[in-house]
């Protein structure tokens, strides 16, 4: 499918403006070129064009707010100047895959200070020696390279952060959360005021039976002791 059907098919009747994530991976650009990308897309902040037979900025259209940019798998050489004048606040960049040879085609990106991250894995530029010294010489601003900073520790994973973002977003409304506790709370009340109820109901019965159990046996003994008056009576006459 070519890149610009491909992105009518990802807008789904949305305005441009509206977009700020867009995957056109594996898609066919127009002789190397962006197609059908316009600086309509106002908003984009993610865009990923792997694989997508890219040789050239030159259409690739002004992008304010993309901060991550994915373009690995293609035929990237040179002209990467251009990304500090189109995407001026990227902060992930990745050119893994790609035909860059030299330091100096890399030294183009100095222009983009917000830069943090930069892949070049399968790059020719890789097997240069003290590659990883140099670029970091060159981009003091950039913190990852491939993957890793300057004492090899690695870099934390953007998708678990946000993740972890969205979770404390999405935790839910407090009002509801409390709404439920109070119920909660008053289910548990009401049963406790019923076992209280039912405790007292019962000891109140068990006094009850206690009460009539005396009484009884008190009119018992009153029975026996009339008994024996009149077993006396009988024995003086």
């Amino acid at each position: 499918m070519d890149m610009k059907k491909r992105i009518t098919l990802e807008l789904r009747n949305r305005n441009p403006a509206e977009i700020a994530e867009l995957v056109l991976d594996n898609s066919r650009s127009a002789d190397g070129e962006v197609d059908g990308l316009t600086d309509e897309f106002t908003e984009l902040e993610f865009l990923s064009m792997v694989n997508v037979g890219l040789t050239s900025f030159a259409k690739l259209p002004s992008l304010p707010k993309l901060r991550k940019l994915e373009l690995s798998d293609n035929n990237l050489s040179g002209s990467l100047e251009m990304l500090s004048e189109k995407c001026p606040n990227l902060t992930y960049l990745n050119l893994s895959g790609n035909k860059i040879k030299e330091l100096s085609t890399v030294e183009a990106l100095q222009h983009l200070k917000s830069l943090q991250s930069l892949d070049l894995f399968n790059c020719e530029i890789t097997s240069l020696e003290e590659y990883r010294e140099s670029v970091f010489e060159l981009l003091p601003q950039v913190t990852y390279l491939d993957g890793f900073d300057q004492e090899d520790n690695e870099a934390p994973d953007s998708e678990a952060e946000d993740e972890d973002e969205d979770g404390e977003d999405g935790a839910g409304p407090t009002g509801a959360y409390d709404e439920e506790e109070d119920e909660d709370e008053d289910g548990s009340e009401s049963a406790e005021a019923g076992l209280g109820f039912q405790v007292n109901r019962a000891n109140q019965v068990s006094k009850s039976n206690d009460a009539a159990g005396a009484q009884g046996q008190k009119r018992k003994r009153q029975a026996d002791d009339e008994g024996e008056e009149d077993d006396d009576d009988d024995d003086d006459v």
